[in-house]
Order: structure tokens, then C-alpha cells, then sequence
């Protein structure tokens, strides 16, 4: 498998396979894998959810932010980030530093919804199909625009991994 010599943040939105992916990712090119969210939890002591309800969405992006920072300075890694981290041009520019590569899991809205639909994720649980559907469409726009790799096509998770290997390898 190709080695990874960068930072590699998986974006997309909720559902897209970012840690299924980056999992398996991680693991066929020896590095360490990182979920943004799981990583906030641990670091906060508090889950997501608990987060939004308590501190609110700005607050939960600062931390975003923080966490970005901080897994930059750590050695290559590949890191699935929370579905609305890339959306900011901030996260993305930092992302990107030293020599990061952003990559948007390009997946259909309905696979996502199919996904997520009976979550505990705020956003999902304070919103309908229409409404998660345009915040797909809205947050699509950022992510193709910060995106050093779209990759649109629907595999297993494994054939996914094995390709974003070669494509990341390459870029």
C-alpha cells in the first residue's frame, strides 16, 4: 500500500462513511486515525450532543478549530472529521498546512439519510428530511470547494480506502 506522508481530513456530510473509511485508511497505510468528534468527547469529557445543548454550536465549532490545531502537529495522520468542520474556509486553511490534503466523500444524500435518519445527532433530531436535505446541498458546495479529492464513488469501505490510498498517494 502507498505510505501516507501527509495529514489527511476526511470530510462530508453525516452518514458519508468518514469513519468507516478512514478506519480502514489508517490502517492499510500504518498511520494513526483520529475522529474529530470521539476526540472532542475524550478531550471534553462530554458527548456532542451534550455540547450543543449546553454551550451551543459556536462553541462546539471553536473546538473544531482547537482540534484541527492540535492533530496538525501530530505526525501524519488520517483524521475523519465531524460533518460540518470543512464547511469553514478557517478549518480547511488549517487544515491544509503542512501539506494536508482534504478529501470530500462525495455520497448521494439519500445513502446518508438512510444512515443517520434514527441518529442522536442533534442536527438530525431537530430536523426533517427536507430540511438535513438542503443543509446537504449547502454544505456540498464547501466541501467540493475545499476539497483537494472528490471521490463520488459508492464502494465498500474497503475498495473506498484502497483507492483513496492510490489517489492520496498520487496527489
Amino acid at each position: 500500500m502507498p505510505e501516507i506522508k501527509q495529514h489527511v481530513w476526511l470530510c462530508g456530510f453525516m452518514g458519508c462513511g468518514k469513519s468507516t473509511v478512514g478506519k480502514l485508511l489508517a490502517k492499510l497505510c500504518g498511520v494513526q486515525f483520529y475522529d474529530m468528534d470521539h476526540f472532542i468527547e475524550q478531550k471534553t469529557g462530554m458527548r456532542i450532543p451534550d455540547i450543543f445543548a449546553g454551550m451551543g454550536e459556536s462553541y462546539f465549532r471553536k473546538l473544531e478549530n482547537q482540534t484541527i490545531t492540535e492533530l496538525c502537529a501530530s505526525p501524519p495522520c488520517v483524521v475523519a472529521t465531524g460533518g460540518g468542520a470543512m464547511v469553514s474556509a478557517k478549518n480547511a486553511a488549517e487544515a491544509k498546512k503542512n501539506n494536508g490534503v482534504i478529501v470530500f466523500l462525495d455520497i448521494p444524500f439519500e445513502t446518508c439519510y438512510d444512515r443517520i435518519q434514527y441518529s442522536d445527532r442533534p442536527i438530525v433530531q431537530n430536523s426533517t428530511q427536507e430540511k438535513l436535505r438542503q443543509l446537504y446541498l449547502e454544505r456540498r458546495t464547501s466541501y467540493t470547494s475545499h476539497a483537494d479529492i472528490v471521490f463520488g464513488q459508492v464502494l465498500s469501505p474497503m475498495e473506498t480506502a484502497q483507492e483513496l490510498a492510490y489517489k492520496i498517494a498520487l496527489s
